[in-house]
């Protein structure tokens, strides 16, 4: 029997994949969209893409509806596991529809409640719902773990920084020029730098900028670097932190129109109050605080099983 794994690309496909060792899954198959981060981190995986669905679109979640009925699998698929966004709206509900057992993971980024499409699907009887923060578990949502579990870090002696990675990640519609103006401004003559920068326009810069990057070439360029600053999404700090390093974060903020609330700072005050990234705002970032961020290294240690309710 086939576990079916659903997931957006960026930060929700990079948790559901750092998961998979926790889960009591062998035989599965992906369902996400087409961009190299999904097409390098599930090379060897039998995947099914469907369209990007931008953020709070219905048309996009109802045509991947209608396509998921049409070209998923749906004999032998024991049951559904997502970390959403809305994709997870598009399938999970046809599966559940069959009586098909559907896990529902809220993604760590929703430090307070769930998202719309988490309460969309908490609406559906019978599927079953887990939150990434004991904080706002109930009944309905469980606790059973998080996507940063097992991650340590340590302050050492200062280091000097030659090379960086600045990723914005894959948020289509979201433009963040802030934090590239800035850095421009900050970053000494000489500093080697990976700029990957995501539907953010960057023309204009003067710097070589790249869209997206493989998965693993884009861990390799963290493993290598002195200091990642990232904006703060979980798919970014989580391939940060699975490189050694302790990350830069620069959230977006919705008052700039770099996202659509400001869950960004709520993931990075949590992530900063544990000891797991340095935050600061994308407009008045200091090369002080890049050489602070370089004098952390981060550790990783085995993580519990995340058991599935029955």
């Amino acid at each position: 029997m086939t576990t079916l794994l659903v997931a957006n690309v960026g930060g929700h496909l990079t948790q559901l994949h750092s998961l998979v060792p926790r889960l009591p899954i062998r035989d599965r198959i992906w369902v996400t969209t087409d961009a190299a981060q999904s097409r390098s981190l599930l090379a060897g995986e039998e995947v099914h893409y469907l369209e990007y669905p931008r953020a709070r679109n219905v048309g996009h979640v109802l045509r991947n509806a209608v396509d998921g009925v049409r070209r998923l699998p749906h004999r032998d698929v024991e049951r559904v596991i997502s970390t959403g966004a809305n994709l997870a709206v598009s399938v999970l509900p046809t599966y559940w529809a069959r009586g098909v057992p559907c896990h529902y993971i809220e993604s760590a980024t929703r430090v307070d409640g769930p998202s719309s499409s988490g309460r969309l699907l908490g609406k559906l009887p019978g599927v079953r719902l887990y939150t990434q923060h004991e904080t706002w578990s109930d009944e309905r949502w469980t606790f059973e773990g998080t996507v940063l579990d097992g991650f340590t870090a340590t302050r050492g002696e200062p280091r000097e920084v030659r090379r960086v990675v600045v990723t914005l990640g894959s948020s289509e519609g979201y433009p963040f020029r802030r934090p590239l103006q800035r850095l421009l401004e900050v970053l000494p003559e000489g500093v080697e730098v990976l700029w990957q920068t995501g539907s953010t326009a960057a023309e204009d810069l003067g710097i070589d900028a790249r869209r997206s990057i493989p998965a693993h070439e884009l861990q390799a360029a963290m493993e290598e670097a002195d200091v990642v600053i990232a904006h703060a999404g979980t798919g970014s700090t989580l391939t940060t932190l699975s490189s050694g390093k302790l990350p830069l974060l620069l959230p977006r903020l919705a008052s700039h129109g770099e996202h659509v609330d400001d869950h960004q700072s709520e993931i990075a005050a949590m992530l900063q109050d544990r000891g797991l990234a340095v935050v600061r705002d994308a407009g008045s970032v200091t090369w002080e605080d890049v050489l602070e961020t370089a004098r952390h290294r981060v550790r990783s240690t085995s993580r519990t099983p995340f058991p599935l309710k029955s």
